[in-house]
């Protein structure tokens, strides 16, 4: 039998909540070794967040973290299938428990193929409406930029990603150069640092 994980204290605190999330990541997300990535390239750090956002803990400290950084004016958050469809999730819950009108949409990698051949699913707003993009790794930034180009396209207003982890391997100066602004609740060198820290004990 496959032990159960450990239940996980949410503390109320913003800095605990930060930590323990940082916690969560080094242990179940971060792996070290010699990896191809999404991108072809090589890296000795692998991130697999799903681990942490498809849990418990993990999607209400997440929820809370980055909705901090949704910007004041927007009306949904929006990420490309499948990394970002748990976060979308709890950061509109966040955002309802807190008594914010933020809906969640996820972006497909490619158009329905019957119906409607529709690219984005969810309650859709009214066109120029601001949306902020929501990724779990960004390495070159590829994923988010799909999910801005196909929201900018639908006539939304995109100007920001929100992420857990920048691998700091180019993602943000991409963003930059597509007009947006990048924030992360980590840096790659942050969860790598926390996950030594685990095994040094």
């Amino acid at each position: 039998m496959v032990p159960r994980p450990s239940p996980v204290a949410l503390p109320s605190d913003p800095s605990l909540q930060r930590s323990t999330l940082l916690g969560l990541l080094a242990e179940r997300a971060y792996r070290h070794g010699t990896f191809t990535l999404a991108s072809g390239r090589t890296s000795h750090h692998y991130v697999n967040c799903k681990p942490v956002s498809l849990s418990g803990p993990g999607l209400a400290l997440l929820g809370t973290g980055m909705l901090e950084h949704v910007e004041a004016d927007a009306v949904a958050v929006a990420g490309l299938t499948l990394g970002a469809d748990p976060l979308v999730s709890a950061v509109a819950m966040q955002a309802a428990l807190e008594g914010r009108a933020v809906d969640a949409l996820i972006v497909r990698k490619e158009a329905k193929g019957h119906g409607t051949g529709a690219w984005l699913e969810g309650p859709l707003p009214e066109p120029g409406s601001r949306i902020t993009v929501l990724e779990d790794v960004v390495t070159t930034g590829g994923s988010a930029l799909k999910a801005v180009n196909q929201l900018r396209e639908a006539g939304y207003q995109v100007e920001r990603v929100v992420a857990i982890v920048d691998r700091q391997e180019g993602g943000r100066e991409a963003m930059e150069a597509a007009g947006l602004e990048l924030r992360s609740l980590f840096l790659l060198e942050e969860v790598a640092a926390a996950s030594q820290e685990l095994i040094d004990g």
